[in-house]
């Protein structure tokens, strides 16, 4: 704890006159309990953060499972649910036995750790129990990213076994290069021994999470082709429409909320934002200037408004350029475009002015809509533009921070030092756009060369997509006993409209 109250019996006893020293050494007693409590108080107060933010950010699980459910046909809802469930549950076992010993066990060369497999010799100086699963909850949104660029056409079995691997191992590695003190981007090394003086940052994955997971869904839709009837032969995009709007809102408010223990998540996953990105302060008590009211809760706090801003800005940028694109005012397109501006402002949520962070808002819903028309131009099939939305977004959103990061707040948050490289547009140079260049291509390269080759061994082994009548039946009624709920299809041709008649066939005229 920093200012730490000191006292000397030699310095009171001068001052005390008879019984000086039995004097001095009582109030020096009664000074140091006091001490000890402040600094107990204040590692209570930091680990209660820490673990709010961990629940903030696991509430995104449920973000990413309505959202998920809603963006799927009716016939795959329960397929969805069940994926997302088993990512938090494989995810969790995996990542305490070999990720997070990966990811912050210490090296000595800086490309994976290897200490503390399975918790062990845990906790440390360094670490408890509540940063473990706050890192774990990271993790897990990894997969869950991945879960749905997949949707929709694969065997269960390939979701465990991509979901254990990307949590177990790929994930890890690429958290220990950016997050690790010992990683060999991170901007937590010495000095005179970071990555062009300044490592890359990242503060709350744009690339360690969100790349990482949108990646690694882009392999997997790549190698297991698009749905069926997806496209038509002449090459036109055919939309195969999610079956509940409401869901997909009802996702992305819990997503919103969430962000901010991410950064500081739509509304399930709004809710979860505001875990994950002021949460990756991972403490609270620690004063910029002693005595003041300005310390690290004043960075927090920015980093909320900061997620906010850019999270609204993209919303309204998308909404209204699709009306443009499209002639329409899609609540789904918005919801993807406010997603994908949070995902942006990840990596610099705590390094940059508000006013920054609606420029980036701004550049992420263009870089999503962008994303989107390349996908259909090559037949590419995401059902809830998993790789456009987190890969696209945030490889952006790791060169915003290389143009926009403050010097004042890079050395708040990551530590004062003397001639640190900042944003290009802020007067810093290029050094730290530099850094970022060099976080985006090593991610990539390294989640193609492991996620592409196991989907692709997965493929050869028959263990990754499903038969055809499988994918037209849908895999609620064909893998797991029965529908989520009595639906209609627009697919099944028992219930298209008879001609001459507003209604399906099968349903009833609504009463009036």
């Amino acid at each position: 704890m920093s200012g730490a109250i000191t006292c000397s019996v030699a310095d009171l006893s001068v001052l005390l006159g008879p019984n000086a020293t039995a004097a001095a050494d009582y109030i020096c007693g009664q000074l140091g309990t006091v001490n000890n409590k402040f600094t107990d108080a204040a590692y209570a107060v930091d680990n209660t953060y820490l673990l709010f933010s961990a629940y903030l950010v696991f509430s995104m699980q449920l973000g990413f499972a309505m959202l998920c459910a809603g963006s799927v046909r009716a016939k795959n809802t329960m397929n969805i649910m069940l994926t997302n469930v088993l990512d938090a549950a494989a995810g969790g076992l995996f990542y305490y036995l070999f990720g997070y010993a990966f990811a912050f066990g210490g090296s000595s060369e800086g490309f994976i750790g290897r200490h503390n497999f399975a918790l062990r010799d845990f906790p440390t100086l360094t670490a408890d129990y509540s940063f473990f699963l706050y890192q774990w909850a990271f993790a897990i949104a990894a997969a869950g990213i991945t879960s749905g660029s997949i949707a929709e056409r694969t065997q269960f079995v390939a979701y465990l076994i991509y979901s254990s691997f990307l949590t177990g191992f790929v994930y890890p590695v690429v958290s220990h290069w950016f997050w690790s003190p010992d990683g060999w981007a991170s901007p937590f090394r010495p000095a005179d021994d970071r990555l062009f003086s300044t490592g890359a940052i990242d503060f709350a994955g744009s690339g360690v999470v969100h790349m990482v997971g949108g990646i690694a869904g882009l392999w997997g839709a790549l190698i297991e082709g698009p749905r069926r009837g997806r496209f038509e032969k002449s090459g036109r995009a055919i939309a195969l429409r999610g079956h509940s709007a409401s869901l997909v809102v009802l996702g992305t408010f819990l997503l919103w909320f969430g962000w901010y223990g991410f950064n500081p998540g739509t509304f399930l996953l709004w809710f979860g934002w505001y875990g994950f990105n002021p949460g990756s302060f991972t403490k609270i008590l620690i004063p910029y200037e002693s005595g003041s009211n300005y310390g690290q809760w004043s960075g927090i706090g920015r980093t909320a408004v900061t997620t906010t801003l850019s999270g609204c800005t993209a919303a309204l940028t998308t909404l209204f350029g699709k009306r443009l694109l499209s002639g329409h005012w899609n609540v789904t397109d918005v919801c993807n475009g406010l997603l994908g501006g949070f995902a942006a402002i990840t990596a610099g949520c705590s390094v940059v002015e508000p006013w920054a962070a609606i420029v980036c808002g701004f550049m992420a819903s263009l870089v999503l809509i962008g994303c989107n028309k390349l996908a259909d131009l090559v037949r590419y099939d995401d059902p809830l533009e998993a790789a456009q939305l987190h890969g696209g977004c945030g490889a952006w959103g790791l060169i915003f921070v290389g143009l926009f990061a403050k010097e004042k707040y890079l050395n708040e948050v990551y530590g004062a030092t003397p001639g640190r490289p900042y944003g290009l547009f802020m007067g810093g140079g290029g050094k730290l756009l530099g850094a970022q260049l060099v976080q985006i291509l090593v991610v990539i390269g390294w989640v193609s060369a492991t996620m592409g080759t196991l989907f692709f061994i997965l493929k050869k082994l028959n263990l990754l997509r499903i038969s055809e009548k499988d994918e037209m039946q849908g895999m609620d009624m064909t893998r797991h006993g029965g529908f989520a709920y009595i639906y209609h299809d627009n697919d099944d041709e028992s219930h298209r409209v008879d001609p001459g008649s507003p209604f399906p066939r099968s349903a009833t005229p609504p009463r009036v």
